[in-house]
């Protein structure tokens, strides 16, 4: 990660002027003052992070992003509350600092090749204050923010990686897979390696297969005990296929909406097949407990890597797809009253 470019520059140009001789050295002096001239007037490949942080002594970690999960790549040490990294990166990108080794939430950093000062608060878990990264800039305007139209964004910004990343975090997941094609549409080609934009091209082609009217793939795995379960011996009613997880905050929030429409209709023949991206099996069958999801439960304990997750494109959750008796998709995504309203459409309004 480190990038010496600029050392190497120097120690160049002092080579340079240590085995010029005499009657060169006016026109080799010349020549190393053009050099550090053009050097300063340009941006140079790599970043330079300032961190300001109300601790001392401690380790701090540069996180990179690889299918949600963050991973350390870079690490030094706070002194007198201060910490510097420098490297460089080929796009502009998401990446985390911690003063964890293993946390999976750090703080968020779009991060470029400019100078940076990151200021930390550690009463403050939710956001560092970043100055110096018009990504990060661009990030924190758009992140989350109600109302807007991805399409816009990305018309608005065609080389940018944050609308991509924007597009893949926040939107996709609920988009079919002619939606999502049709605002990769809207990216300047400059980005056609840009992790996002590959794994968002494969994710429609998946989409198309999993679309409302698809059949829906069929998958086997395990259940707490270790037994093995099919999917598709659960079609002939109606099943709701819900993606979870027990370290997920807003599943554990929307599971008492899954049980309560599981209750009200369970008698009719409402069922569900959990599938869980938990990767700590204890913590899983706990939750289960917790939150009384007496259906059937599977996991592979793979977190993002979940099989059944990466079949039905689930790259956030809480997700779910709701299966029709003859095993073809119904719908996706019903939460909170919806899906209880979906199932009185099917169970109460239609007579069944």
């Amino acid at each position: 990660m480190k990038n010496h470019f600029f050392l190497t520059t120097v120690l160049y140009l002092y080579k340079l002027l240590y085995t010029s001789s005499m009657k060169s050295t006016y026109k080799t002096l010349l020549l190393v003052i053009a050099t550090l001239g053009f050097l300063s007037f340009t941006q140079l490949p790599y970043y330079r992070i300032h961190g300001k942080i109300n601790v001392d002594g401690e380790t701090v970690y540069l996180k990179g992003l690889h299918n949600r999960t963050f991973y350390n790549i870079d690490s030094t040490e706070i002194v007198n509350g201060e910490f510097i990294f420098n490297g460089s990166v080929q796009h502009p990108d998401m990446y985390g600092l911690s003063l964890k080794r293993d946390d999976a939430y750090p703080y968020y950093i779009f991060l470029e090749n400019s100078r940076i000062l990151v200021e930390i608060d550690t009463n403050d878990k939710n956001s560092a204050k970043i100055t110096g990264s018009a990504a990060n800039d661009l990030y924190v305007q758009y992140h989350n923010k109600k109302g807007l139209k991805i399409d816009s964004l990305i018309k608005a910004n065609p080389a940018s990686p944050v609308a991509a990343y924007i597009l893949y975090r926040e939107f996709a997941t609920d988009m079919s897979g002619s939606e999502i094609e049709a605002n990769l549409a809207l990216f300047e080609t400059s980005l056609n390696d840009l992790s996002y934009i590959k794994i968002l091209k494969d994710a429609a082609v998946i989409k198309k297969n999993v679309d409302v009217g698809n059949p829906a793939p069929d998958f086997i795995c395990d259940t707490p005990d270790g037994k093995n379960i099919k999917l598709s011996d659960h079609f002939g009613n109606y099943l709701l296929l819900d993606f979870w997880a027990s370290w997920c905050g807003p599943c554990r929030k929307e599971n008492p909406n899954v049980l309560k429409a599981y209750n009200k209709y369970k008698s009719q023949g409402f069922s569900i097949f959990g599938v869980s991206l938990d990767r700590n099996k204890e913590a899983w069958i706990n939750a289960i407990a917790k939150d009384s999801l007496t259906w059937v439960n599977v996991s592979d304990l793979n977190f993002w890597d979940s099989a059944p997750a990466k079949l039905y494109n689930v790259s956030k959750i809480p997700s779910n797809v709701l299966i029709d008796p003859s095993g073809k998709i119904a719908a996706r995504n019903l939460r909170g009253e919806d899906l209880v309203k979906k199932l009185a459409e099917i169970y109460e309004n239609s007579g069944k």
